[in-house]
């Protein structure tokens, strides 16, 4: 049986890596649903889009990757691909504004989330505010399964490096 009704995990996906793959897989494990949310146009996509232009993929090569990480995971749970447009979301200091973000999120899901799913302790202050009811599941924290991240497959310099990583 599993442990969740309803589950959550969302981020920019610049690129969808096989590490995002498997935080999706684990939530499918112990979530009877799951939303995958792909948060895009926001102030950190823009940054890459000026600062690593080559290493941009459009909202609609993301939502491609998308698509087929939630069909993958289907086979364990029911796993709903979402996007949600967060472009002029900002703080004053032209940051992402999360809290601005947290009524589209309730919006999608409304107020049946069981669990919130990430890599990152530091997010955790910021779920247990935003969704209270939901537990914060961590997943490969330090990267065990699959060591890398975005950050680190945007600055690969060559193609076949970034591949090996991909979904």
């Amino acid at each position: 049986m599993k442990q969740y009704n309803i589950g959550m995990y969302g981020g920019k996906f610049l690129p969808f890596h096989k590490g995002h793959r498997f935080c999706v897989e684990m939530a499918a494990l112990e979530c009877m649903t799951v939303y995958v949310i792909l948060f895009w146009g926001g102030a950190d996509e823009e940054k890459i889009v000026r600062e690593q232009p080559e290493a941009w993929l459009s909202v609609e090569e993301r939502t491609k990757q998308l698509y087929k990480i939630c069909e993958d995971a289907r086979k364990v749970a029911r796993v709903i691909p979402s996007l949600i447009d967060i472009r002029g979301l900002r703080l004053p200091d032209g940051s992402e504004d999360w809290e601005a973000e947290t009524p589209l999120v309730r919006e999608l899901l409304g107020d049946w989330l069981d669990a919130v799913y990430s890599s990152e302790e530091s997010y955790g202050d910021y779920f247990s505010h935003a969704y209270p009811e939901a537990v914060h599941r961590l997943v490969d924290v330090q990267r065990v399964h699959y060591p890398i991240s975005g950050t680190t497959i945007r600055s690969m310099g060559r193609e076949e490096e970034r591949a090996k990583w991909m979904i």
